[in-house]
């Protein structure tokens, strides 16, 4: 997930966030999640100065509203970014990467996760950093003074800052700009021409950073001959240095950066290895380190050292690598042979508990020692904080819990973990294998409420385990009996949107699917039908497993191919999972009392795996769900060393002949792309073909002069870059999708469904692809007085017509001018507020459970045609047209409470006469509609026994929606929380 949005939001006219991640500020004991952004403001005389914003923020930043800017340092000649360590520490494979921020006047310390995403952002840092140069002047960050509120005391040097000291403005660090000699012991270097930079202990080259040959041990400084010399030469070296190596650790990735490419099958490229090792020896003197604090963390490992510095160096990847890469992959069954390996696989609910047994019995009891462990939790904490917020004390409980219960006969190292709310997954392998991991990964994905909201959905972590890519899911899918279709959504939902950045940033991200082993976990909450509880419990008692699975929800739906094609579950010879009384092993005897079911399960694609175990455990009491477990033998690719230097060699010699022989060329199937009749978040896909010529060829849209990105706001390319063998094809979908951002400006016109694309192929020509297309306007994304102003409905209305109403100025309601009466609230809102009072008020978790994509549209259309009638005979969801009134209230362009009023409400937010008061002052269709909605929440809160709504859960979900930040104003500290206690002084008091 791209947070860099979220930032841009926050942003004034000029500034841009190049790239943003997410990672934890350190301060002794405390740890305080943060975003940071590095933002660029180009300067009227065409230079540009850069900082790096840092913010606050919930669960993860999607929008503005979700995050609130803390600290703001410049990217001065004093400012340094660095890799650090601990004496006494060894690193971890996959452990968050440790730098440390430094300027004249303050020093902040981060851990960041570790992964392609947060070396590609230390390498946008390294090239925003000024040089040395005497003759370049210095940055001034003029721009930067309209965040600063007061004059900020120096904060004193070799201790982090408290943050957040300053409420309502953001500290900029760093306030004198001196010339920073001395400081890099490199200056010699940069006044002979070189730009170089210190990070992580790797010397980069800017602004084209030296390909560290670390698989051949290269020396980077040797000369300035060596670090110009031909790229035929450097591959040729890696080779002899290869052979040179034998079977000895090279890499801590498991091998050269010459290998593990991965095509589709239509020629293009599409993975490849992470990195070379780069050793020691041949960079900046390492500080070597031992983690004391192991021990009590993962029992019984001692951590293997891997020299992380690679991870923050700035590969080259030329048109020359990728082909070696990839004709390595063509012939890789040439010098690799098929090991087994033991995977442990676990997956438990836990309901929102605490450990309070021991869970041996399901990692660890009656089973050899595996070589790699995936254990995956769902409702790891059930609390509004979590929910909301992110944070959670019980994701260190549970994974000391697991840590402390690994097999006692092997020594294992954590490679990554990974949390959404409540579902977290965590990966461990044996020491010994650490040297054969590479490229890890992680990402999330929601699907819960607005499609965002992390109680559903699914978190990933991709490897390579020696020449296997390796792809872990933990996914909780949609609850309730009836609901399989949206479980078959979410499913869909995580395929489409997990994407793993890949190490060469010309490459397009992967997705799941582009791996050779799948291994998928989770409470999947597929449920047993058309069975009553009592029929469902006599089968089990009997152990009829096989006639119970014949009503089983997930092989029905993998049946008719609407989810998990290609995947295979082993037989089901334990009793259902779900749902039992907490502590025992009796069933449900609340009085829902749920049918069992098969909740949690584990499936699986790919070559070369054979399953061993599938079964539950019983011993485990703590939740109502039992743990679920699975070994399997998996096959893995091995090197064989010697086969793949003789590989490599013949592929050099091989390009060597074919080096200059032509420029790169293409045709494309289609260059003219319309799109008829956009509507608001429905998605349209156009595709066409590449067929490459005789050369290989990179391809990539790139940006037009002037513009940030390559293609609109509503356009996108997938994948928009990517690499061609020859007589090869790839196809690319041209995908238009219209959110909030853009719904405004499309009704009035401002925007238009108009773009051309610009297609680059590296050392070829460019060719333009035209996108057209018309809008169908809608009421989500309008104006709340314009759809006041709209008596019918807006798809009855002449574009002209709906044009000016939406470009028509909010205050224009009080002045008269209108020939025709308006309405006192908009009708829209009315359906589905009317529809939500007469049919859902007592539906248990309204606002909390997520409806269906396509019922949305259904209800969109429904709105915009005016036909209410409709909204009841369509047979949809109250939970969708919940979902759809808060979809409505986010996309306003103007929120309910105006940005006028935002700080005035978050002043007196513990003041309800004052709160009143400001909600007086709003324009007359506003104050409406925000009395309008209060007065429906109350009602619901009178059904508070059946819903299981309150005035906390009210508010945290309306807040942010009512209450918006404005566009482009740094967010306020505690902004989030004044808004909710907003909301909530008017759902605890009438009128």
């Amino acid at each position: 997930m791209d947070q860099s949005v979220a930032i841009q939001e926050t942003l004034a006219e000029g500034e841009y966030c190049i790239i943003a991640v997410q990672g934890v500020l350190c301060e002794g004991d405390s740890r305080q999640s943060r975003l940071l952004g590095l933002v660029r403001y180009r300067l009227e005389h065409g230079g540009q100065e850069h900082a790096l914003f840092l913010y606050t923020h919930r669960r993860m930043a999607i929008t503005g509203d979700d995050v609130c800017l803390d600290q703001i340092v410049p990217v001065s000649r004093d400012f340094t970014l660095e890799e650090v360590s601990s004496d006494g520490e060894l690193y971890i494979l996959g452990s968050d990467v440790t730098v440390q921020l430094d300027t004249a006047e303050l020093s902040l310390t981060f851990q960041l996760p570790f992964g392609s995403h947060t070396r590609m952002f230390l390498q946008e840092v390294a090239r925003a950093c000024p040089g040395l140069d005497p003759a370049t002047r210095d940055p001034e960050f003029q721009w930067l003074s309209r965040y600063r509120c007061t004059e900020m005391e120096p904060l004193p040097r070799g201790g982090n800052s408290a943050l957040g000291t300053w409420p309502g403005c953001a500290r900029i660090g760093g306030g004198r700009y001196p010339s920073g000699e001395g400081r890099w012991g490199l200056e010699e270097a940069r006044l002979q021409g070189w730009a170089l930079l210190c990070v992580g202990g790797v010397v980069m080259e800017l602004p084209g950073f030296l390909l560290a040959e670390a698989a051949a041990g290269a020396d980077p400084w040797g000369s300035a001959g060596g670090a110009v010399r031909r790229r035929d030469e450097e591959l040729e070296e890696a080779a002899e240095m290869s052979a040179a190596a034998g079977s000895r650790d090279r890499d801590s990735s498991g091998g050269s950066h010459l290998d593990n490419l991965r095509p589709n099958g239509k020629g293009l490229f599409v993975d490849q290895s992470s990195r070379g090792q780069d050793k020691p020896e041949n960079l900046l003197t390492r500080q070597t380190k031992s983690k004391l604090e192991i021990t009590d963390m993962v029992r019984s490992s001692t951590i293997t050292v891997s020299d992380k510095a690679h991870i923050l160096s700035m590969q080259k990847f030329g048109l020359r690598e990728t082909l070696v890469k990839s004709y390595l992959m063509q012939k890789e069954e040439d010098y690799t042979y098929i090991q087994n390996f033991r995977f442990f696989v676990g997956t438990y609910n836990v309901n929102g508990q605490s450990p309070k047994e021991c869970l041996q019995p399901w990692l660890s009891h009656g089973i050899q020692a595996p070589d790699v462990y995936c254990v995956g939790f769902q409702e790891l904490d059930l609390s509004k904080e979590a929910f909301f917020f992110h944070d959670t004390p019980k994701e260190e409980e549970w994974f000391k819990a697991v840590s402390e219960s690994l097999h006692p006969d092997a020594k294992y190292a954590k490679v990554k973990f990974i949390r959404l709310v409540g579902i977290m997954l965590l990966l461990y392998v044996k020491q010994e294998h650490a040297a054969h991991i590479s490229e890890v990964e992680a990402e999330t994905v929601g699907t819960g409420i607005m499609g965002r909201m992390g109680n559903k959905g699914g978190v990933a972590i991709r490897f390579k385990f020696h020449n296997t890519s390796i792809c872990v899911v933990n996914s909780h899918l949609a609850a309730h009996t009836e609901e399989y279709e949206r479980r078959n959504q979410d499913y869909k939902d995580i395929c489409s949107r997990m994407q793993f950045c890949q190490v060469d940033p010309s490459l397009p991200p992967l997705t799941i699917s582009k791996h050779d082993v799948i291994l998928w976990l989770g409470d999947l909450n597929y449920r047993i039908e058309e069975l009553d509880v009592e029929k469902v419990k006599k089968l089990i008692e009997e152990k009829d497993f096989q006639t119970l699975y014949a009503y089983d929800q997930l092989k029905t739906q993998v049946a008719a191919k609407a989810v998990f094609e290609g995947f295979t579950e082993g037989e089901l010879t334990f009793q259902p999972t779900y749902k039992y009384d907490t502590g025992s092993d009796e069933w449900d005897t609340s009085e829902k009392c749920r049918a069992p079911a098969w909740c949690d399960r584990i499936l699986w694609k790919g070559k070369n795996i054979t399953q061993l175990s599938y079964q539950s455990h019983m011993a485990l009491k703590t939740s109502d769900h039992k743990p679920v477990s699975s070994e399997f033998d998996i096959g893995v690719r091995v090197k064989n060393e010697e086969l793949y230097r003789k590989t490599l060699e013949e592929i050099v010699r091989s390009l060597d002949k074919m080096e200059n022989a032509n420029i790169p060329s293409v045709s494309l199937s289609k260059l003219e792309f319309c799109f008829q009749n956009v509507k608001y978040m429905q998605l349209q896909v156009e595709s066409f073909t590449i067929h490459n010529g005789q050369v290989p060829c990179q391809f990539e849209f790139i940006n037009k002069p002037g513009e940030e990105s390559y293609c609109r706001q509503w356009l996108n390319a997938n994948p928009s870059k990517g690499f061609l063998l020859p007589d090869s094809a790839i196809e690319i979908e041209l995908e238009i999708f219209v959110t909030k951002t853009m719904a405004t400006k499309l009704n009035s016109g401002e925007d238009k469904i108009e773009d051309i694309l610009v297609l680059h192929l590296d050392r070829g020509k460019d060719y333009f692809l035209s996108v057209s297309g018309n809008y169908v306007p809608s009421c989500f994304g309008s104006p709340i007085h314009t759809l006041c102003y709209m008596r019918e409905p807006i798809s009855d209305l002449p574009l002209e017509t709906v044009r000016e109403l939406t470009l028509m100025p909010l205050w224009t309601e009080d002045d008269g001018s209108q020939l025709e009466n308006p309405m006192e609230i908009p009708k829209e809102l009315w359906m589905m507020v009317d529809y939500l009072y007469r049919n859902a008020a007592q539906e248990e978790d309204l606002f909390q459970q997520p409806g269906r994509r396509l019922e949305f549209e259904h209800i969109r259309d429904c709105l915009d045609t005016g036909m209410i009638e409709n909204l009841d005979t369509l047979c949809i969801l109250h939970h969708s047209v919940a979902e759809a009134l808060l979809l409505f209230l986010e996309s306003l362009p103007e929120p309910v409470i105006c940005y006028s009023a935002y700080h005035n409400c978050l002043e007196c937010s513990g003041n309800y006469t004052a709160s009143k008061q400001v909600i007086s002052t709003l324009p007359t269709f506003h104050k409406n509609v925000f009395n309008y909605l209060l007065a429906f929440l109350r009602q619901l809160l009178e059904n508070s026994e059946k819903n299981h709504l309150d005035e906390n859960i009210l508010a945290s979900i309306f807040g942010s929606l009512l209450l918006r930040n404005p566009a482009g104003q740094q967010k306020l500290e505690m902004a989030e929380k004044k808004a909710q206690e907003f909301i909530h002084q008017f759902l605890c008091n009438s009128p």
